[in-house]
């Protein structure tokens, strides 16, 4: 298993970057594997093709849509971190017990990163990707969805209106102290 020695961040981890449509999870998440070393999955690119047109239409996923979804992403985290002892992942994982069943499917710590910014910066963003197939029509569901981690869970929340850069450089000096909280539990 490899790990990046020069980041203090050693194997094994997952690292989630969750949040709503629109809050640079995706590119903070393919950021952090670039400055890590390691292989960075997207989870949109597990979303059955049935999730996929239910979104398109502007069709809110329900719990039994997300279950597979879940547990076929953490089985891809399970692999990722085998082969290489560290992963980051983008994954919406808006509530509790999507992170709960993220974490059980993958069988290994797992962290969570939450982007956050206001309503109207997201649609905002959103508004400029008209190729994505979430539309913005979709925002509300998914804010009223959105369960920020409690103070129990290992999380860390940063004001997405930051550069990804400077979004980085948090989420790995976090990263340092949460790893080894984790391994000491």
């Amino acid at each position: 298993m490899r790990g990046n020695l020069e980041t203090g961040i050693s194997p094994p981890l997952a690292i989630t970057v969750m949040g709503v449509s629109g809050s640079g999870k995706s590119t903070l998440g393919a950021l952090l594997a670039r400055q890590l070393g390691c292989t960075f999955l997207e989870g949109d690119s597990f979303h059955s093709p049935q999730n996929v047109e239910k979104m398109r239409a502007g069709i809110p996923l329900t719990d039994t849509d997300r279950w597979p979804w879940l547990d076929q992403l953490g089985a891809a985290i399970e692999e990722a971190v085998g082969r290489d002892g560290l992963v980051v992942v983008a994954c919406s994982a808006l509530r509790r017990v999507y992170r709960e069943r993220l974490t059980a499917s993958a069988r290994l710590p797992m962290v969570f990163i939450l982007p956050s910014t206001t309503a109207a910066e997201l649609a905002r963003r959103m508004e400029g990707r008209p190729d994505h197939y979430m539309p913005p029509s979709l925002l509300g569901s998914q804010l009223a969805t959105l369960e920020a981690p409690g103070l129990d869970e290992p999380a860390l929340i940063l004001d997405a209106t930051a550069c990804p850069e400077e979004l980085g450089q948090q989420v790995v000096t976090w990263l340092r102290g949460a790893h080894t909280a984790l391994r000491d539990r």
